[in-house]
């Protein structure tokens, strides 16, 4: 079996903290199956059985408190490599927010839910290009959560803040259910000329049809991804547990290693682990950021 040496996207809820954290987006009707918590001892069974190694967890909250929360548990849980966390990137104490943040090794990155603002343009907006602006600063890399709406916008961050490391999360969300490429391939490629911006091979089997999908449906996706991004610049991304909508763990690494099996050895290490710790700037082995990193 293939291993994988790092899952570059993953995350943990507890649902008896929902008197802090924002939990109601597990309350809608589709999501029952996720409404439930979710912690590290239930994600290493997993990661041992699929051959990984070590993981990323990636914020849900915009909330600092979430980002002391699983700092803890990284702590607790060695095979959690890094965190992307949040800070408030229109607030006037974004940077100490961001310094405080950097004082803790496994702080590897930075995500806001840019999905969900109701702006469409919020991304690009003056006092958020401030709060990116300290990110590149300090080089901390920033997740991209992007439909394929906001996709446009990949090309104006990179031109704007070029010594920004940026991921793109999930290839922006395509319709893989429709099997719908046209109107989002031009903006995909446009993202990719930009050699700062990255791109995530994950949250594809929910885009997808969650009772029905096959390896097949996912295919045109990453083999685009492929053409535009390359090895280098791709990673492998579980998206649990909000895989578990559509899949399990073993079943979403299984799908992509049957799509990467054409490459070489060298090219899926990349993919599975090598791209991950080169932009999130995770040493080898030891589950620290580098002496590079943040």
């Amino acid at each position: 079996m293939m291993r994988v040496t790092i899952d570059a996207h993953q995350h943990f809820w507890d649902i008896a903290l929902r008197d802090t954290f924002d939990y109601r987006w597990l309350t809608a009707a589709d999501k029952t199956a996720i409404h439930r918590t979710y912690l590290p001892e239930d994600l290493g069974p997993q990661l041992e059985a699929a051959g990984v190694d070590r993981t990323i967890f990636v914020q849900t909250q915009h909330n600092l408190a979430e980002n002391d929360w699983v700092l803890k548990l990284a702590a607790e849980h060695p095979f959690i490599a890094g965190i992307v966390g949040w800070v408030d990137l229109t607030s006037a104490d974004c940077e100490s927010q961001l310094l405080a943040l950097k004082t803790h090794t496994k702080l590897v990155g930075v995500r806001h839910i840019t999905q969900d603002e109701v702006d469409d343009d919020f991304i690009v907006r003056d006092n958020v290009l401030r709060g990116l602006r300290l990110l590149e600063k300090h080089q901390v890399p920033f997740d991209l959560l992007f439909f394929v709406k906001h996709l446009r916008h990949a090309s104006t961050l990179a031109e704007a803040l070029p010594d920004l490391p940026m991921v793109i999360d999930h290839l922006a969300k395509p319709e893989i259910a429709a099997g719908r490429m046209e109107y989002w391939r031009d903006d995909f490629l446009a993202a990719s000329e930009h050699p700062n911006i990255y791109c995530k091979l994950s949250g594809m089997v929910t885009e997808a049809d969650w009772k029905n999908w096959t390896v097949d449906d996912l295919r045109p996706f990453v083999d685009y991804a492929l053409e535009c991004f390359g090895p280098d610049r791709l990673m492998f991304g579980s998206d649990w547990p909000v895989c578990e909508l559509a899949a399990s763990y073993a079943d979403v690494i299984d799908a992509l290693r049957t799509l990467i099996e054409p490459l070489s050895a060298a090219e899926k290490d990349q993919i599975f682990g090598k791209t991950a710790a080169d932009f999130y700037r995770i040493a080898p082995g030891d589950g620290n950021a580098s002496d590079r990193g943040v």
